[in-house]
């Protein structure tokens, strides 16, 4: 036959460890946030348990038997053991961050910026993840991540970053060299990059031109990171967010020939857990990307 596990429930040790400790049950109970009369039943079904009384409950004070003697300073050892190890466990956690997110999003908005958040929060190292795949919090070892989409997951708070919007833009060099673009139709005198972008539909669908215009023979990019770099060497026209490229536009690498923007309707997100709302480090991470944004 199987031994009975010789361990009483944790909570009467608990409550028996404050009890030996602080030598009053109105103080353990206290500490414990446990009415008088829980903290004497635990102490009762642990003597039950062992067999033998652990106090002695004289008129003014506590005494603990010959038993309690010996079982108070190994269980107090105990607790203070698990405390030293829950604490490092809560320091180790908030040591580092990891922030899963898309490849544009990190190159283009999030890594220029963490070097202030890590300058306003030196006990927190970011670990920065790029995929361009959901991320399964229950599977994988990540805080937070950045998503697009319409900010409805099932079991992750969402706060709302970037509108998912974009326009056509080019280098001024290669904008002057075709004699600029004052008509949808002379957007056609560049190369229009990574033609397989979905976004194109919807860009000659707004300016009425035909699909059949797109030069399918060029190679497909597929990040807008790689497209906006090839756009700033001059070799075509690209279809990219204005706020991942405000460093370029404000140097003059790219421009916006036409006014219009296509908003898509989607928006990027920080996603986290619902579970994790009040960890430190999320929250001050939510709060300052929030800050960022705004400013």
């Amino acid at each position: 036959m199987p031994m009975t596990d010789p361990l009483p429930p944790l909570s009467a040790i608990r409550v028996f460890e404050a009890t030996a400790r602080l030598m009053s049950f109105t103080r353990a109970a206290a500490e414990l946030g446990m009415t008088q009369a829980a903290v004497s039943y635990q102490i009762k079904l642990l003597e039950e348990r062992l067999g033998t009384p652990l106090f002695l409950r004289r008129p003014r004070a506590l005494v603990l038997t010959e038993a309690g003697q010996w079982l108070a300073p190994r269980t107090s050892e105990a607790f203070a053991l698990l405390r030293e190890a829950y604490s490092r466990f809560a320091e180790r956690e908030q040591q580092t961050l990891v922030v899963n997110t898309m490849h544009t999003f990190a190159a283009q908005w999030l890594a220029p910026r963490l070097g202030v958040y890590q300058l306003t929060h030196p006990k927190t190292a970011v670990q920065l993840e790029t995929t361009q795949r959901l991320v399964d919090f229950s599977r994988e070892e990540v805080d937070v991540a950045i998503r697009s989409g319409k900010g409805v997951w099932p079991g992750l708070l969402a706060t709302r970053l970037i509108d998912v919007r974009y326009t056509l833009m080019v280098s001024p060099a290669l904008l002057a060299r075709v004699g600029g673009m004052s008509t949808p139709a002379e957007m056609f005198k560049v190369d229009l990059l990574d033609p397989q972008d979905p976004w194109w539909i919807e860009w000659f669908r707004a300016f009425e031109q035909p699909m059949s215009k797109l030069d399918m023979t060029l190679a497909p990019i597929g990040l807008q990171t790689i497209t906006a770099s090839a756009a700033v060497a001059g070799r075509g026209g690209a279809l990219l967010v204005p706020e991942f490229f405000e460093q370029e536009i404000a140097d003059g690498r790219l421009v916006a020939p036409f006014d219009r923007v296509i908003d898509t309707g989607d928006a990027y997100w920080l996603v986290f857990p619902d579970s994790r709302r009040n960890v430190p480090k999320i929250k001050a991470f939510r709060d300052w990307m929030v800050g960022e944004i705004g400013n």
